[in-house]
């Protein structure tokens, strides 16, 4: 689906008077939300690899929604007054490597400096690295390898100590 197309279906949503429309096709999924003063567009590219994994996870993937909520207050809870948190600043997915035949960038023990990179996230096609905002130790590793992260999602914590 082109951009012209895009543009064409939400000119078409807003003349509708509909509130909202849901698009998934192949490799794109698309929500368009109207409002009376504002229309909100989302479009997420889900990557070809990812397609298989996408029909294969919806059970797992709610129950590992509750698992990382109860398990993301317990650990703030403990460890945040002490440690710094790394979070994604894009969508995409995670890798620890930057490539498979590669090891990986680091491991629970390191010691990294400001600007290390800590990892990779894929997002429609580009690899973007990922550096450390903080010089320390990474505590924690809190993504799999090759999952999905959302924006913001926690990737390490660092013990800048």
């Amino acid at each position: 689906m082109d951009l012209k197309e895009i543009q064409n279906l939400i000119k078409f949503v807003a003349k509708s008077g509909a509130s909202e429309v849901k698009l998934e096709m192949d490799d794109v999924k698309i929500t368009i939300r109207t409002g009376s003063d504002n229309e909100t567009t989302i479009v997420q590219q889900v990557p070809v690899q990812s397609a298989p994994v996408v029909q294969q996870a919806p059970s797992p993937a709610p129950a590992a929604a509750p698992a990382q909520e109860t398990a993301a207050p317990a650990a703030p809870a403990s460890d945040d007054s002490k440690y710094i948190t790394i979070k994604s600043p894009i969508i995409g997915t995670f890798y620890r490597k930057p490539s498979p035949d590669k090891p990986v960038f680091v491991e629970v023990g390191t010691q990294v400096k400001e600007g290390d990179v800590l990892c990779v996230i894929e997002a429609m096609k580009l690899f973007n690295e990922i550096e450390s905002e903080v010089s320390g130790k990474i505590v924690k590793v809190l993504v799999d390898d090759s999952s999905p992260v959302e924006f913001d999602q926690p990737l390490f914590l660092v013990d800048p100590s």
